[in-house]
């Protein structure tokens, strides 16, 4: 009898052992069906996913490493897995794509021994997943294994890095992902195509007290996460005051609390370009509002001062960081109704935000501001800020000041994450909007924390000012790779243009590659609840009729319908605010037509406003016409783009029609 026992008792334990080698598939749909995601609980912890019957992510190893080189997705054991439905309306407070996003996914959540849970996500755009751990103390996680691999022959846009020291402004390079060598990483979002045409964007959202991930080659068709360690020592770099040198980092990536959903790991797929811009995924996986009051919170444009170089002309004083030339902008910025002026860069002493120049009366500047009911935003370096952020912050908010615009973090470990968090944070209690330059992308903030308005993480039309680097080409790429992450502060808004032949970079007097509709239509294609005016007012004064028309544009949207689209060649776009429309529309180095049709009006008459590319914008960039019709929701309406050109309508609809 106990010799059966015994028998019995070594069966049962090895069959223990054995069962999880059998494997357990879980699988879930997309609410529309076309999405499959299959996840497989054996040994490891592996999953992968189809568009439409067709692999586009192929099965990889997910796992978690924390204290004691625990790793959470080693020999998993199931204690539950449930499934569910989830839709909701979200009303973003700043909608920059719509004023209603619908929520709308099916879940999965699989409960495992060791205290940790896996939820996927499945929306009709796009998978999701993340880690969640139920240990009640701190924890240190020492890697987080994440293995993507895509079909054979597929390509990457990739957005390489050469350190994890990065302001995050890079171009996007097109290769085969198995060329991507092992030592060869790049920042988010990347984009994947595979042969069949799919697209998958890979990125992050709900971001905090962790830091950003990286994606690094494998020599064959997978890419792989890589997490910058949290830094123990940093010295200054070659300019002290805002380049770092990490000497000392950790073996860990992160100290966190134990309790606590990890980051989404976030996978965007589509057959269609168009989708990738109309995605809301990144803010709708992110934390929901941390802010009581939000009516303080102002959008808009801002005449800026660093790109143009404070090359005003026309006034009978010194141009230049002073209290006249600030004043000029405010005027400018009063006349068109632009909301902000930012006092950028040389305001004050780089290292001390107390020790403002003897030629700038900030005060005087601030009061003339509210005369003129335009804001005053003042630029600052990251870490003067943050060590003395109280005192600033409250110096700031005493003064008047609007916002801040934060610059050179470079960094994107955990401890600069939980900056970015403290930043908007501590700005909202003084009601102050943000403006993340030098910056890591969006990754979710700005849906807890409205305030935050933008982020610069871009390879931005600041760089015309030193190379040749800002093409047209890159202009249509950044909508279907930086741009759906969130908001980007580019910069638009040239009005010295130029075609490939006649362009030169001009530190002092920049100019654009492309026409002068291309730099137009941004403001309609570009998302950024803070959009600049990068150019000089005097210019803008100059071109009044453009500078009128790109005025007339808003920052933020009830609606967007993207109408043509192809990655890195062309893009043709509408956004609704309240009853008027707005189009947008701008193209590579090769001059297109298109067909447009306006089928997403109601029904009514309604007077269009067009600016477009002159007849010689192809030889003279800044050649453009303007002209005024009358449409129905019926017309038809061939338009044409220059090389490197651009187009750009206002529609409203005709009184009393």
């Amino acid at each position: 009898m106990n010799r059966t026992k015994v028998t019995l008792f070594v069966i049962i334990l090895l069959l223990f052992n054995y069962l999880p080698a059998l494997g357990k598939i879980y699988h879930l749909n997309s609410p529309d069906g076309k999405i499959n995601v299959n996840i497989k609980i054996d040994r490891q912890i592996t999953w992968s996913a189809s568009y439409e019957n067709k692999p586009v992510i192929l099965p990889g190893i997910i796992s978690l490493t924390i204290d004691d080189q625990q790793v959470l997705g080693d020999q998993p054991r199931v204690i539950s897995a449930k499934q569910k439905t989830i839709k909701q309306e979200i009303h973003p407070v700043i909608p920059t794509k719509f004023k209603t996003i619908t929520d709308y996914c099916n879940e999965l959540t699989i409960q495992f021994k060791r205290k940790y849970t896996l939820v996927f996500r499945a929306y009709d755009d796009g998978v999701a997943y993340r880690f969640i751990t139920d240990i009640p103390k701190q924890i240190k996680v020492y890697g987080e294994e994440a293995y993507f691999a895509f079909p054979d022959k597929s390509i990457v846009y990739f957005p390489e890095e050469k350190s994890f020291i990065s302001h995050y402004e890079r171009l996007y390079r097109i290769t085969e992902i198995d060329s991507i060598a092992k030592d060869q990483f790049c920042s988010l979002p990347a984009l994947i195509s595979t042969e069949d045409g799919i697209k998958v964007l890979v990125t992050e959202a709900d971001l905090y007290d962790y830091p950003n991930m990286f994606l690094f080659g494998t020599g064959s068709h997978a890419l792989r996460a890589g997490f910058p360690k949290v830094p123990l020592e940093i010295k200054p770099g070659r300019y002290a005051d805002r380049d770092m040198i990490i000497t000392k980092e950790a073996d860990y990536i992160a100290t966190t609390d134990g309790c606590r959903s990890f980051p989404w790991r976030v996978f965007i797929i589509t057959d269609d370009d168009r989708k990738l811009v109309e995605s809301t995924l990144v803010f709708k996986l992110s934390r929901p509002l941390a802010l009581e009051e939000t009516e303080w919170i102002r959008p808009g444009k801002v005449a800026w001062d660093w790109w143009n170089a404070w090359n005003i002309y026309g006034v009978d004083f010194r141009a230049g960081i002073n209290t006249e030339t600030y004043k000029y902008y405010i005027d400018f910025a009063s006349k068109y109704g632009i909301e902000y002026i930012i006092l950028d860069e040389g305001w004050s002493n780089t290292t001390d935000l107390f020790d403002i120049i003897p030629e700038i009366n900030l005060q005087e500047i601030i009061l003339y501001g509210k005369e003129k009911n335009v804001g005053v935003i003042l630029w600052t370096l990251w870490k003067p800020l943050d060590d003395n952020l109280d005192q600033a912050l409250d110096q700031f908010a005493e003064w008047g000041a609007k916002g801040i615009k934060v610059d050179f973090m470079q960094l994107a470990d955990q401890d600069m994450v939980n900056f970015y968090e403290r930043i908007a944070r501590e700005a909202a209690k003084r009601k102050l909007i943000v403006d993340f330059h030098g910056a890591f992308k969006p990754s979710g903030l700005r849906r807890a924390y409205p305030n935050v308005l933008t982020y610069e993480g871009v390879k931005g039309l600041e760089n015309s000012k030193w190379s040749d680097l800002i093409t047209p080409g890159h202009d249509v790429t950044l909508p279907f790779t930086r741009m759906v992450a969130g908001p980007m502060d580019y910069t638009p808004g040239a009005m010295v243009n130029a075609m490939k032949n006649n362009f030169h970079p001009f530190f002092t007097r920049p100019m654009s590659q492309g026409t002068r509709c291309h730099q137009i239509a941004m403001y309609v294609v570009y998302e950024s609840p803070l959009q600049m005016l990068a150019d000089n007012p005097s210019n803008y004064l100059k071109e009044h009729e453009c500078t009128d028309f790109i005025a007339k544009i808003p920052v933020t949207w009830d609606d967007t319908k993207v109408l043509n689209a192809k990655v890195g060649e062309y893009i043709v776009i509408a956004r609704k605010k309240e009853n008027t429309w707005y189009i947008g529309a701008m193209t590579d180095w090769e001059a297109r037509e298109f067909e447009l049709v306006f089928d997403f009006l109601e029904e009514g008459i309604y007077d269009i406003e067009i600016i477009e590319d002159g007849i010689n914008a192809d030889r003279y960039a800044s050649d453009y016409k303007k002209i005024t019709g009358e449409i129905t929701r019926d017309s038809q309406m061939k338009i044409k783009l220059a090389k490197g050109g651009g187009w750009a309508a206002v529609i409203s609809r005709k009184t009393g029609r």
